[in-house]
C-alpha cells in the first residue's frame, strides 16, 4: 500500500490533485483558529471547558473543526451545508418542483445545488446571529461562563453586523473550498473537510485519557475497541444486497440494443450517519433548552437527572431514535416505485418478479428486511462509546464517538477508491487488492 501511495505521488496529475486537497484542508484548518473581530479570545480560553456536558453544542463543534466554542472566522464549519442538503432532500416529498428537478439529470441536480447554496448562505446568517447573541448573553458554554465577557455587551450594531457577515462569510468560504477540492482534487469536498474537522480533535482526546486516573490501561482498551470497531464498519460498509436485473433484447433499426444483466446494489446501511446526527440532536435539544431556564422546577430536574448521555433512559431513547430515522431517511432516499418505473421503461425486470407493481412491492420487501440489521448495527455503533466511556469511567468524550467513527471510515474508504480508479486508468496496482 505505501508503495501505491508513492506510485500516485509520482504520477505527476494525482500529485498535483492530491497536494490540491491537501493544501485546502491545511487551509481550512487555519481559518478555525482566527477568531472574529470583536472576540475576546482569553475569556474563550478561561472558560470553553464549561461546554464539555452539551452533546448539542459539541455536535456543531465537532463540524467545525473546534471553530464554534472558538468563535473563529470558521465558527459555523460546514453544518449549514449539511443542513441545507438534508432539507433540500426532504422537500422533494412535499415540493413537487424539486422532485421534478431531481429526475432532469445534470440540468435539475445542478438547479439543486444552486437552492441548496442559497439556503445554506441563509442558515448561516440565522445560526451566526443566535451564536452571538447566546455569547452575549453569557449562555453559550453553560452556566457558570456569565461573568466572562466573550463578547463586549456594549458592542455597536455594527460591531455585531460584521461579526454575523465574518461568520456567514467563513461559511461560504468553506462551501467555494470543498467545491474546489471536487472539482479539482481527489475525493468528495464537502466529506474531506469534515474528515479534517473529526480527526483534528483526536490527538487531543487520546492524550486526556491517556492523562487522566488508570490513563495507559483506559487508552489501551479505548484504541482497541476502536479499532475493532473499525474493522467492523469497514466490513459492514462494503457489504450490500445485489439484485439481478436482465434486460431484454430489443431492435433499433439493424442494431440489437439490451440482453445485458447488471444488479441493483442495495448497502446495509443505506442511510449512513444522517440517523445518528438526526437522533443526537433531537436528545441534545431538552438539556440546551434548561440552560436558559432560570427558574428551577421538576422538569428541567427530570432532563437534567436524566438526559445526560450516560443515563440509561438517554441510550435507550438514542438506539430507538437512531433506528427510527434510519427507516425514515431510508424511505425518502430510495423509491421502489420510482426505481422499478425505470428499469419498465428501458426493458428491464428482476427474474422471476414481473415488471412493474410487482417489482416495486419486491423492492420495498429486499429494503425493508436489508434497513432492519442497517439500522441495528447503526445503534450499536452509536452507543458503543457511551457504553465505553461509563464502564471506564472516562469523563472525557472522543469527539461524537460512533459519528466520528462511520464518517471516517466512510469518507476513506471513498477517497480511496478514487485514487485506485485513477491509479488503474494508468495501469497500476490498487488499493485493494
Amino acid at each position: 500500500m505505501l508503495r501505491t501511495f508513492a506510485r500516485a505521488f509520482r504520477t505527476p496529475d494525482l500529485r498535483r490533485k492530491l497536494l490540491f486537497s491537501i493544501s485546502i484542508m491545511v487551509l481550512f484548518r487555519l481559518g478555525s483558529f482566527i477568531p472574529t473581530p470583536g472576540v475576546n479570545y482569553g475569556a474563550i480560553k478561561e472558560i470553553s471547558s464549561l461546554a464539555e456536558d452539551n452533546d448539542l453544542l459539541q455536535l456543531v463543534n465537532l463540524f467545525s473543526g473546534g471553530g464554534l466554542l472558538q468563535l473563529s472566522v470558521f465558527a459555523l464549519g460546514i453544518m449549514p451545508y449539511i443542513t441545507a442538503s438534508i432539507i433540500v432532500q426532504l422537500l422533494r416529498v412535499v415540493i413537487p418542483r424539486f422532485e421534478a428537478l431531481h429526475k432532469e439529470g445534470q440540468s435539475g441536480q445542478s438547479k439543486l445545488t444552486q437552492y441548496t447554496r442559497y439556503l445554506t448562505i441563509a442558515l448561516a446568517i440565522l445560526q451566526s446571529t443566535a451564536v452571538i447573541t447566546t455569547a452575549r448573553s453569557g449562555q453559550l458554554f453553560g452556566s457558570g461562563s456569565e461573568s466572562a465577557e466573550i463578547i463586549d455587551a456594549d458592542a455597536s450594531a455594527w460591531t455585531i453586523i460584521l461579526m454575523i457577515i465574518t461568520m456567514t462569510a467563513g461559511t461560504g468560504l468553506i462551501m467555494w473550498l470543498g467545491e474546489l477540492i471536487t472539482e479539482k482534487g481527489v475525493g468528495n469536498g464537502m466529506s474531506l473537510l469534515i474528515f479534517t474537522s473529526i480527526v483534528a480533535g483526536f490527538p487531543g482526546s487520546m492524550g486526556q485519557i491517556l492523562g487522566g486516573t488508570d490513563g495507559i490501561r483506559n487508552f489501551v482498551v479505548v484504541l482497541a475497541v476502536f479499532v475493532a470497531v473499525i474493522g467492523a464498519i469497514v466490513f459492514v460498509e462494503q457489504s450490500q444486497r445485489r439484485i439481478r436485473v436482465q434486460y431484454a433484447k430489443r431492435m433499433v433499426g439493424r442494431r440489437t440494443y439490451g440482453g445485458s444483466t447488471t444488479y441493483i446494489p442495495i448497502k446495509i446501511n443505506t442511510a449512513g450517519v444522517i440517523p445518528i446526527i438526526f437522533a443526537s440532536s433531537l436528545l441534545a435539544l431538552p438539556t440546551m433548552v434548561t440552560q436558559f431556564v432560570k427558574s428551577e422546577n421538576a422538569v428541567v430536574d427530570w432532563i437534567v437527572n436524566n438526559l445526560s448521555s450516560t443515563d440509561a433512559l438517554y441510550m435507550v431513547l438514542y438506539a430507538g431514535l437512531t433506528i427510527f430515522f434510519c427507516f425514515f431517511y431510508t424511505a425518502i432516499t430510495f423509491n421502489p416505485q420510482e426505481v422499478a418505473d425505470n428499469m419498465k421503461k428501458y426493458g428491464g425486470f428482476i427474474p422471476g418478479i414481473r415488471a412493474g407493481r410487482p417489482t416495486a412491492e419486491y423492492l420495498n420487501y429486499v429494503i425493508n428486511r436489508i434497513t432492519t440489521p442497517g439500522s441495528m448495527y447503526l445503534a450499536v455503533v452509536a452507543l458503543i462509546p457511551q457504553v465505553l466511556f461509563g464502564l471506564l469511567g472516562v469523563s472525557q468524550n472522543l469527539p461524537f464517538g460512533g459519528t466520528t467513527l462511520l464518517i471516517i471510515v466512510g469518507v476513506g474508504l471513498d477517497t480511496v477508491k478514487q485514487i485506485e480508479s485513477q491509479l488503474q486508468q494508468r495501469h497500476y496496482e490498487g488499493f485493494l487488492r
